[in-house]
C-alpha cells in the first residue's frame, strides 16, 4: 500500500474545516465516509477544527473522523492545518455545513488519478439548488471574481473561482506553499496551481442548500472584497504595470505631437497645458511600472509568488550599476534641456519672457526627465536592498 499511495498511508483525504458545525457535521462525515465504503477508496475523514465550543470535535470522533486542532483563527489556518495533517495522496476539501455532495466525489478522484494536481467544481454546471446561493453570490460575486481570475492570470479551464469542494494531489499543495489564512485561501490555491504551470481540470458539482440554522461565517461584502483585494494584489501586471503602460504611452504620444508646436485636433488646440497632464501620465504611468517591479521582487523574496524565469532574467540583468547608468543619463539630459531653457532665458536678459510656451516646450520636458532620471536611481538602490545578503532568486 505505501508503494501504492507514494509512502502516504491513504489514497484520499477529505477534510473539512470546522467552526461550530454540531448541526451538520455528523451528516457530511455519513456521506464522506458512506463514499470511501461504497466505491471502495483507501480513506481517512479529517476534520480541522478551529476552536469548536459546541462539541462538534467529540461528534466527529464518534462518527469516525480524526480530528485535528487548529489554533490560528481563520478559513485558510484551519484548512491548512487539517491538509497538512491529511495521511493521503489526495485531498478533498469541503465546507461541512453540508452544502456539497460528499456522496459524489469520484468525478474528483478520477481526475487525480489521471494526474491533474487541482481538480475543482464548478457549482453552476452542476446545478446550484434554489436557495443554496444568494442572489448577489450567484450574479454578481462568483461570475465577476471569476471573470478577473480568469483575465488575470490565464485560468481559462476554471469557470467556478470559489467552489469550496475541491481536490489536489498533497504534494502539489506543499508546492504552492500557501500563504494566505482567511477566506482569500480559495483563491490562492488556484493562482498559485495557474502560476506553477500544474495540471488543472474543473467538473461538474451540485450546491445544496446550506444544512446549518444559524447564519454563515462567510460576509458578503468583506469577504468578496478581501478575494478581490487579494487577485489584484496578486497580479500587479494589471495592478501597475499595464494601467502605468497605457498612461506612458499616451503621455508620451501627446508629448511628441505638442513639443514642436501647438497641435490641432478638429476645433481643439492641443498646446502647454496639455503638455503639463501629458508629462504628469509619463510620471505616473512610470512610477506604476515600478511599482510592479518592486512588488513582484519583494513577492518572491517572501515567496508570496513562484520563481518566474522571465523576471528571473530580468533582475539578473538589472543590477544597482546599470540602473544608476540609466537613471543618470536620464538625470544627464534633463539638466542638460534645463540649461538650454536658462540659456534662452539668458539671452533675453533674465527679463519677462514674451513667448512663455517656447521656453515651457524644453522645461517641462526637462524636469519630467530629471524626475524619471532620480527614480530610476532610487529604484535601482530600493531594489538592491530588497536583495541584499540574500539570493533573490535561486
Amino acid at each position: 500500500m505505501a508503494e501504492t499511495f507514494n509512502n502516504h498511508q491513504f489514497e484520499l483525504s477529505i477534510v473539512m474545516p470546522c467552526l461550530n458545525e454540531a448541526e451538520t457535521l455528523a451528516i457530511c462525515i455519513k456521506k464522506a465516509m458512506g463514499f470511501l465504503t461504497s466505491h471502495d477508496v483507501s480513506g481517512e475523514v479529517v476534520i480541522a477544527d478551529n476552536g469548536s465550543t459546541d462539541g462538534s470535535q467529540q461528534i466527529a470522533v464518534d462518527h469516525g473522523a480524526r480530528v485535528v486542532d487548529v489554533e490560528e483563527k481563520g478559513y485558510g489556518n484551519a484548512l491548512k492545518g487539517g491538509i497538512e495533517a491529511a495521511q493521503g495522496k489526495f485531498v478533498i476539501m469541503g465546507d461541512a455545513d453540508d452544502s456539497y455532495d460528499f456522496e459524489n466525489l469520484m468525478p474528483y478522484v478520477e481526475k487525480l488519478r489521471a494526474g491533474y494536481d487541482l481538480v475543482m467544481g464548478n457549482r453552476f454546471k452542476g446545478g446550484v439548488q434554489k436557495g443554496a446561493m444568494p442572489f448577489l453570490h450567484k450574479y454578481l460575486g462568483n461570475p465577476v471574481l471569476s471573470l478577473v481570475g480568469k483575465v488575470f492570470f490565464n485560468i481559462q479551464q476554471i469557470n467556478d473561482f470559489h467552489c469550496g469542494l475541491r481536490g489536489f494531489q498533497k504534494d502539489a499543495f506543499k508546492q504552492m506553499d500557501l500563504k494566505t489564512t482567511g477566506m482569500e485561501f480559495a483563491s490562492e490555491m488556484v493562482v498559485k496551481a495557474a502560476l506553477l504551470d500544474m495540471k488543472i481540470m474543473e467538473v461538474p458539482t451540485t450546491l445544496s442548500q446550506d444544512g446549518r440554522t444559524r447564519p454563515p461565517h462567510l460576509n458578503t461584502w468583506t469577504d468578496g472584497w478581501r478575494h478581490l483585494r487579494f487577485l489584484m494584489l496578486y497580479s500587479p501586471k494589471w495592478l501597475y504595470l499595464i494601467p502605468g503602460a497605457i498612461l506612458m504611452v499616451l503621455g508620451i504620444l501627446l508629448s511628441a505631437l505638442i513639443i514642436p508646436s501647438a497641435f490641432q485636433l478638429g476645433s481643439i488646440t492641443l498646446d502647454i497645458n496639455t503638455l503639463v497632464f501629458a508629462n504628469g501620465f509619463i510620471i505616473v504611468g512610470f512610477q506604476a511600472v515600478i511599482f510592479y517591479y518592486l512588488t513582484k521582487a519583494y513577492a518572491l523574496k517572501v515567496g508570496l509568488l513562484p520563481n518566474i524565469k522571465k523576471l528571473s532574467r530580468f533582475f539578473d540583468n538589472l543590477n544597482l550599476e546599470i540602473g544608476l547608468i540609466l537613471g543618470g543619463l536620464m538625470l544627464l539630459v534633463g539638466l542638460i534641456l534645463s540649461f538650454l531653457s536658462i540659456n534662452f532665458w539668458a539671452e533675453l536678459g533674465f527679463g519677462n519672457i514674451n513667448d512663455i510656451g517656447e521656453i515651457l516646450r524644453f522645461v517641462i520636458p526637462s524636469i519630467t526627465l530629471s524626475i524619471l532620471g532620480v527614480q530610476v536611481i532610487f529604484f535601482s538602490f530600493f531594489l538592491s536592498i530588497i536583495g541584499l545578503k540574500t539570493k533573490l532568486l535561486n
